[in-house]
């Protein structure tokens, strides 16, 4: 690694910590040169996931988007920023683990709902209710009884 201060190749990492469940490793570095520390981050590069809509139109995967679906289904809850932030990083890393790069958007909001029931029941019910474009409050009913199961 390149010294930000002297700009010599010589260093010595003297920390390493995982950030955001194991998708981030931080590393703090003394270069051996000047001595000064300074701090990197190492990312782990995953293979584009592509989003295969209804009609056959393919898109890429959005974390943000994602991420703001269940922020906006977990709307005055008691769940933090950084619950929403794990939850939507096990769902990426459930499509990383998946054998095909290509897919269903149906499998993402699965995900969604199957993470978000374990989290909180109302954000669940609030995520399912557009995901399964419900059309009377029978439907939305049926959703509530099912969950009290």
């Amino acid at each position: 690694m390149k010294c930000p201060f002297c700009g010599t190749n010589s260093d010595k990492v003297i920390d390493s910590r995982e950030v955001t469940n194991g998708q981030i490793i931080r590393r703090r570095r003394k270069c051996s040169h000047c001595g000064r520390k300074f701090t990197t981050k190492e990312t782990l590069v995953n293979l584009p996931i592509m989003v295969m809509k209804q009609g056959g139109i393919k898109e890429s995967f959005d974390r943000d988007k994602l991420r703001k679906g269940i922020a906006i289904a977990c709307n005055k809850r008691p769940i933090s920023a950084e619950q929403i932030d794990l939850t939507v990083g096990k769902i990426e890393g459930e499509l990383q683990d998946l054998k095909t790069r290509d897919i269903p958007a149906q499998t993402i909001g699965k995900l969604a709902m199957k993470h978000l029931r374990k989290l909180d029941d109302v954000a669940y019910v609030r995520f399912a209710s557009v995901y399964h474009k419900f059309e009377s409050k029978e439907e939305f009913l049926e959703e509530l009884k099912r969950l009290g199961a």
